[in-house]
């Protein structure tokens, strides 16, 4: 399952590369102190999913640690990533791709790409 993950994880990094979701320059110290769901009040869902979910998984990916097996961050990246268009819809199918993997569960409204 590592190796799925990683993939999976590795093709959300590049639709936030090729949406132009990609930031370079971190959020501040300050901003990573949020203790609210996916830090909604200190930075944009692009930049949590670069700067906080991606290294995280993938810290637990290189350790073998377990993985999350509740995760629905489809729905929340549905919603920040409005208007769709084909770039970010592709994004949000890795996103829902990753969820349905890890929880068993694909939480996606908008249809696929």
């Amino acid at each position: 399952m590592y190796m799925q993950v990683t993939v999976l994880l590795n093709q959300i990094e590049s639709e936030l590369k090729a949406s132009e979701l990609w930031a370079c320059v971190a959020p501040d110290e300050q901003a990573m102190q949020s203790t609210a769901p996916f830090f909604c009040d200190t930075m944009p869902l692009e930049n949590w999913l670069q700067f906080v979910f991606l290294p995280r998984m993938r810290a637990l990916v290189a350790g073998r640690l377990p993985l999350p097996r509740q995760i629905a961050v489809c729905p929340i990246a549905e919603e920040a990533f409005k208007p769709l268009n084909r770039q970010k819809l592709l994004l949000i199918n890795s996103i829902a791709d990753l969820d349905e993997l890890l929880s068993g569960k694909r939480e996606q409204t908008t249809s696929r790409a």
